[in-house]
């Protein structure tokens, strides 16, 4: 008797002790909400906090699954949402940090859930809010999957989560019903817009191409090649993405743009596995996490863990900013500043529609030529939003070059993709800092100016995936496999052959003006050395097409590259033809460059 009594006494001690944790992480997990997004110290102590107490419940409730089945009425669903939970963990801890390797683990929470069905009696429980959350995890597991290129399973989820709001909307005829209409038509737009040209694979069937240059994240295999010489001395650090293309195809914060974008600044994710993790073993689907190797960039919550992480980086830190007021932008650019190391660089990524400005005669390049819409959003603080488009100067939330000048005090690299673009080639370096513009043709041949809007930028699309970008303007909607990857190899003998051409400049050829010693500094890192080559091949493709006549269809760069030792090369002109008579589309591209 008195055994039985110590039993059911260590079972309702084993129950309190479950409550207390469930209710310790929900706070802090909320508490994640308060935290600041920029800046690094504020936050990570938090986030440590947090992921320990989850680590906890996750080992608990496995370790104690039987006692809490009877004495507790835990149900799969409770399950499914701690896993929901640590999955949003990890998503949110990639894009604080931009190491991959988290996103790895965000997806082994959610497909963990779906694999499981831990929420397959979700329905069943009579609770419109516990639907919600199972919609809710959907939405998602498909951002996550779109960002590691699982195609195949974003399908899948998307005819899920569209059978799944069907029923949620006929059961309990919610007045949110439209609102997840509108989310899954957003989902689906959006992979409409990302499947820009096809590669198939022998069955006609389209496949995702992961290590072939197609636009996947950087890799051994996919990093140009470069000739180091001792100017190479800066590296690619903080990075800020900003999307605010009014009417471009978006989902969960992320438009086209900066979904491409965001992917050609990350390496490929290696395989590890955190302590965390879920795993198979001796109790089958609902193992214990696997006592696996702790990464180099530590776990977080692990003891060194913020040690770890500030020497160890695979990624440059990035900020994802989407339609943000002035104000953001402002306080994020400077946190990125402030937080750069000796030798690193800023990179400063934005796509947005022009302000326009109409003053005839400029004296002030920093603020009177116009600048890029920020926000569309009403704010009662500036006092007005703006339209979409053709906006006249001057606007509370615009961008205005003159706004970039105190940021040129430390290396910069910006990046601008718009119909105003060229506003920002009059950037003084008065600090006499590294400082590369690259921008955007301004304008667009009118067969695809409906589709560029919507589907995200041309250029972008060239930084991102160059031969996507060129099949994409000569009408080739798809390509076989083994055709793909032999128009591939011309594309990678053309970054080999510019990168050639660009490094072969040593200190004397720079004081001479060959190329300006920015180019060079920058050159030495591995993502902007991309950017660069992607961003020549760009200029070198268009200036040959038929299509693209006049300068505002080409893009531009400050300070410019050398036109005859680079851009106009016979080298890299004869490879684009031979790359366009590989696609059999030669007939679009002219005998030479087009002469003004």
């Amino acid at each position: 008797m008195v055994k039985m009594e110590s039993t059911e006494e260590q079972d309702r001690k084993l129950v309190l002790e479950f409550i207390h944790l469930l209710e310790k992480s929900k706070q802090l997990f909320n508490g994640l909400r308060d935290l600041p997004q920029y800046g690094h110290r504020q936050w990570q102590a938090y986030f440590g906090r947090t992921f320990d107490v989850y680590t906890k419940l996750w080992k608990f409730q496995q370790q104690h699954r039987m006692v809490l089945d009877s004495k507790y009425g835990l149900k799969r669903w409770q399950i499914g949402e701690i896993a929901s939970k640590i999955g949003q963990l990890y998503y949110h801890y990639y894009l604080r940090t931009s190491e991959t390797n988290y996103l790895n683990e965000a997806y082994q929470f959610y497909a963990a859930i779906r694999g499981r069905a831990y929420y397959s009696r979700a329905i069943k429980e009579d609770r419109p809010d516990l639907m919600v959350k199972k919609l809710r995890y959907y939405a998602r597991f498909i951002v996550v999957c779109l960002l590691l290129k699982k195609m195949k399973l974003v399908r899948e989820l998307v005819t899920e989560l569209e059978k799944q709001i069907q029923e949620y909307t006929t059961t309990y005829e919610p007045e949110d019903h439209l609102e997840w209409s509108l989310v899954l038509e957003e989902i689906k737009g959006f992979i409409k817009a990302e499947a820009a040209v096809a590669v198939l694979h022998a069955d006609s069937n389209p496949i995702v191409l992961s290590h072939s240059g197609s636009g996947s994240r950087l890799s051994p295999l996919t990093t140009p090649p470069c000739e180091r010489s001792p100017h190479m001395t800066l590296s690619l650090q903080e990075i800020l993405i900003v999307g605010s293309a009014c009417e471009q195809a978006k989902f969960s914060e992320l438009t086209m743009d900066m979904f491409r974008m965001l992917q050609t600044l990350e390496r490929e994710p290696t395989e590890t596995t955190h302590p965390m993790s879920v795993s198979h073993g001796m109790h089958g689907h609902d193992a214990s996490p696997a006592a696996s190797r702790i990464p180099p960039y530590g776990v977080p919550g692990s003891k060194g863990y913020l040690e770890n992480s500030r020497h160890y980086r695979d990624n440059p830190h990035k900020y994802l900013l989407y339609k943000p007021s002035i104000s953001q932008l402002l306080v994020f650019l400077a946190s990125g500043f402030k937080e750069l190391p000796p030798g690193g660089a800023l990179l400063l990524y934005m796509s947005a529609d022009g302000c326009f400005s109409t003053t005839k005669h400029p004296e002030d390049y920093g603020y009177e030529l116009g600048g890029l819409a920020t926000s569309v959003k009403r704010d009662g603080v500036d006092g007005g939003g703006l339209a979409c488009r053709g906006k006249s100067y001057k606007e509370t939330h615009c961008l205005y070059p003159g706004d970039l000048y105190p940021f040129t005090r430390r290396p910069m690299f910006i990046i601008i993709d718009s119909d105003n673009s060229f506003v920002f080639q009059h950037i003084p370096r008065y600090f006499g800092q590294p400082l590369v513009v690259l921008m955007s043709p301004q304008d667009v041949p009118p067969a695809f100016q409906a589709e560029v809007q919507h589907h995200g930028s041309l250029f972008t699309l060239f930084l991102h995936s160059p031969l996507t970008a060129l099949c994409y303007i000569c009408n080739v909607g798809d390509v076989p496999i083994h055709h793909w990857e032999r128009c591939q190899s011309y594309v990678d003998h053309f970054i080999t052959e510019a990168s050639r051409l660009v490094t072969r400049c040593r200190i004397d050829e720079i004081d001479q003006g060959y190329i300006d010693s920015s180019y060079v500094q920058f050159f030495g890192d591995d993502f902007l050395r991309t950017l660069i080559l992607r961003f020549v091949f760009c200029d070198v493709v268009l200036r040959l097409h038929r299509g693209f006549r006049g300068r505002h269809m080409r893009p531009r760069c400050e300070p410019p590259l050398p036109s005859n030792e680079l851009l106009e090369h016979p080298t890299l002109s004869h490879i684009i033809f031979q790359l366009a008579t590989a696609l059999d589309v030669r007939g679009h591209f002219s005998d030479g460059p087009e002469c003004d």
